[in-house]
């Protein structure tokens, strides 16, 4: 039996910590303002990430070891199928209200529940599949005024567009999970994190020749900003891990639709609506039954590996 992690209020702390500092990465990205490239985004989130990510790496005597990868293809696939999520995504939070992108963005564990039953061969049984049945039923409330707005043919277009990147992100943000499931079968997470930060800033710098545009120092510094959180939220997501177990630590993740309306609401005058406020709920309470199965099939092999 593996040894369970020691100390879970520590590690709920991390979890709840890098869920502010993604919540910032997110705002700096919409404060560098809307027309900005999403492959110029996802360069400065990738690239600038990685200068908190090695100097962790070395401080824990780490960093040479990390480089060692015995998958290249493996970390190409996450890569491929990351930086376009990432890219999806962050087209979606410039044009969407924050508590919405955030809200949309948890379809990503339902999708990835599917992909594991189809991909991995994993057993779902109906108690999954209805919870990812109901969570559809919240992301498809939260999204639908933002798609009925194609037909009013009017500037907010934008905003239908968005909605539809972030679902798109969320897909292949699930098959990128099924990715790293694999990943880590014979690759350690730093290596996975290192390769990937590695992978999508040099994807994404491929993006340049297509219009990446000049800014100003406000917007240089807001996407510097974010690179730099991003790459500390990743750090204290991985630290959270070695001292909680998962089905422990994520449910916290739905901390940042609180966090996140509250941020929006202070800086951006966002309002949430009740269809984002119904149709979020939703997609929680769908997200924390899967948390809970996850949990109790996790325990109840444990208990056959104990009794074998």
């Amino acid at each position: 039996m593996q040894p369970v992690p020691g100390n879970p209020m520590r590690g709920i702390a991390l979890k709840v910590a890098s869920v502010v500092v993604f919540l910032a990465m997110q705002t700096f990205i919409k404060l560098a303002g809307s027309d900005i490239q999403p492959g110029q985004v996802t360069f400065c989130r990738s690239f600038f990430a990685l200068f908190p990510i090695m100097a962790y790496l070395a401080y824990r005597g780490q960093l040479r070891s990390s480089f060692h990868t015995a998958n290249p293809v493996g970390h190409l696939k996450r890569g491929t199928l990351g930086i376009v999520s990432m890219g999806l995504g962050f087209y979606g939070l410039l044009h969407l209200p924050l508590p919405e992108a955030i809200a949309l963005g948890y379809a990503t564990p339902l999708v990835a529940v599917v992909f594991a039953a189809i991909f991995l061969g994993e057993t779902v049984r109906i108690y999954r599949w209805s919870a990812v049945i109901v969570g559809i039923v919240g992301v498809s409330i939260v999204s639908w005024p933002k798609l009925t707005l194609f037909r009013d043919g009017g500037g907010e277009t934008d905003q239908a567009i968005g909605a539809i990147a972030v679902l798109l992100s969320s897909v292949l943000g699930g098959m990128a999970m099924i990715q790293v499931r694999r990943l880590v079968e014979e690759e350690k997470t730093s290596t996975i994190v290192l390769y990937f930060s590695i992978t999508a800033s040099l994807f994404s710098l491929a993006t340049l020749p297509f219009g990446w545009d000049f800014l100003d120092l406000a917007p240089q510094i807001c996407l510097i900003a974010a690179g730099f959180c991003g790459g500390v939220a990743q750090i204290l997501l991985t630290e959270s891990y070695r001292h909680a177990d998962v089905s422990t630590i994520a449910p916290f993740e739905y901390t940042s639709i609180v966090l996140g309306g509250i941020l929006a609401y202070f800086v951006f005058g966002d309002i949430p609506t009740l269809s984002m406020l119904v149709g979020t709920a939703i997609i929680v309470a769908a997200g924390i039954f899967i948390i809970y199965r996850e949990h109790r099939l996790q325990m109840e092999r444990r208990s056959s590996r104990g009794a074998g």
